[in-house]
C-alpha cells in the first residue's frame, strides 16, 4: 500500500510517501519545510503568518515528495492527512490540499489525529512492537500516559493537570532568553551544565495516580531569578540542567509505575520531546534494569519533530481496517482530542 501523507498543523509543512507491507513500513520520501526562522523573529508561532506560508509551500512540498519517492499519482492508495488538533488556519491549509486531490486523483482519504501520527511513528521498523503498549506522549501541548490494547484502541490513563512538559520547556527558555524553539535551546545548554545544581520540585512524583504537572516547576525557576539572582547573571547552563533532570525524573517515574500497573509488553514514547537525549537515555535505562521483560521502542529524531511521514504511518493502519472519510466529510478540527 502506497501513502501520501500530508501535515500542516502548526508551522511545518510536510509531506511524504510511505510504502506499507505486512506491517512493515519503507518510507520513500520525508520533506519539509521548516518555518523556524520566519518565526524565531516574533518568539513564537503566528498563525496568520504560518498559514501563509503553508499556502506558499503545499504545492511544492507536495510535487517534491511525489518526485523524490519516484512515484505518479496513480500508484498512490490512499491520502491521509492531519485533521487536528492544532491551529485552524493551519489545518485549513493541509486538509484542503488533500480533499482537492483525493477527488482529482479518486483516491480513499484518512482524516488523522497528530498525536495518533507521533504515536505511530514507533512502528516505523518496528513491526515486531507487541500488545498491550503504554506510551508516553511528550510534547509543547500534551503530556499523556496511554494505553494501547490493539491497534487504533486508545485508553488515557494519565495526563498534565496544567502545562505540558514541552510548553514548560519553551516557558523556561523564554525566561533565560534562549529564543526559540526553547525545548531543543534548553537541552543544548543543559549539556554544559550540572543537573544537581538546583534542587527544583518533582510535581506529583508520589502522588498514587498517573497525572503530571509542571506549572510550578516552572514557576519555580521564575522565583529563583527573581530571588537570587535579580540583576546578577544567572548560571543559566545549570539551571536548564537542573530543570531539564526534574522533568525528566517525573516523566519516568510515572511511565515506569504505570507500565507495573497494567503489564505491558511494550513501552513506546512520542511527541516533539521524545527527541530529548537525556529523556531517552535514562527511560531506556530504566525500563531495562527495572521491568525486566518489557520491551521499549522510540522513535528516530527524524520522526519525533511534526512531520508527515507519521502521518502516512497511522494512515497506512488506519487504511488496514479500511477507517475512511470522504473528501465532501473531511474537516479540519483545532481541538480534536484524541481519547
Amino acid at each position: 500500500m502506497i501513502v501520501l501523507g500530508i501535515e500542516t498543523s502548526c508551522d511545518e509543512t510536510a509531506a511524504s510517501i510511505i510504502k506499507g507491507e505486512r506491517g512493515k513500513i519503507k518510507i520513500l520520501s520525508h520533506i519539509i519545510a521548516s518555518q523556524i526562522k520566519t518565526h524565531s523573529l516574533y518568539g513564537g508561532v503566528v498563525p496568520e503568518v504560518a498559514a501563509r506560508q503553508h499556502v506558499l509551500n503545499i504545492v511544492p512540498v507536495i510535487d517534491v515528495a511525489l518526485r523524490q519517492a519516484k512515484i505518479k499519482p496513480a500508484k498512490i492508495d490512499v491520502i491521509s492527512v492531519t485533521r487536528g488538533p492544532g491551529l485552524i488556519t493551519s489545518l485549513r491549509v493541509g486538509t484542503q490540499a488533500a480533499k482537492t486531490l483525493a477527488y482529482l486523483w479518486d483516491k480513499k482519504l484518512v482524516g488523522l489525529n497528530h498525536m495518533e501520527g507521533h504515536i505511530y511513528a514507533n512502528w516505523y521498523n518496528n513491526p515486531q512492537i507487541k500488545f498491550p503498549v503504554l506510551c508516553l506522549v511528550v510534547s509543547g501541548g500534551h503530556t499523556e500516559l496511554i494505553l494501547m490494547k490493539k491497534h487504533n484502541n486508545y485508553k488515557l490513563i494519565g495526563r498534565t493537570r496544567d502545562d505540558a512538559a514541552g510548553e514548560a520547556f519553551d516557558k523556561v527558555a523564554k525566561l533565560l532568553s534562549l529564543g526559540y524553539p526553547g525545548g531543543p535551546k534548553v537541552q543544548a545548554m543543559a549539556e554544559k551544565g550540572n543537573p544537581t545544581a538546583f534542587d527544583f520540585p518533582r510535581p506529583m512524583i508520589n502522588y498514587k495516580n498517573f497525572d503530571f504537572s509542571f506549572s510550578g516547576l516552572k514557576t519555580s525557576v521564575l522565583y529563583l531569578l527573581k530571588k537570587e539572582f535579580n540583576n546578577k547573571k544567572a548560571p543559566v547552563a545549570d539551571i536548564c540542567a537542573s530543570f531539564q533532570q526534574a522533568v525528566t525524573d517525573v516523566l519516568i517515574s510515572k511511565t515506569l509505575a504505570a507500565a507495573k500497573t497494567f503489564r505491558v509488553k511494550n513501552v513506546l514514547l512520542a511527541g516533539g520531546v521524545a527527541a530529548n537525549g537525556p529523556l531517552r537515555e535514562k527511560l531506556g535505562e530504566e525500563i531495562k534494569n527495572n521491568l525486566p521483560g518489557v520491551g521499549y521502542y522510540f522513535p528516530p529524531l527524524k520522526l519525533c519533530t511534526d512531520n508527515a511521514a507519521m502521518i502516512a504511518i497511522a494512515g497506512y493502519f488506519q487504511a488496514q481496517k479500511k477507517n475512511f472519510t470522504t473528501w465532501k466529510k473531511l474537516e479540519p478540527d483545532p481541538n480534536w482530542e484524541l481519547i
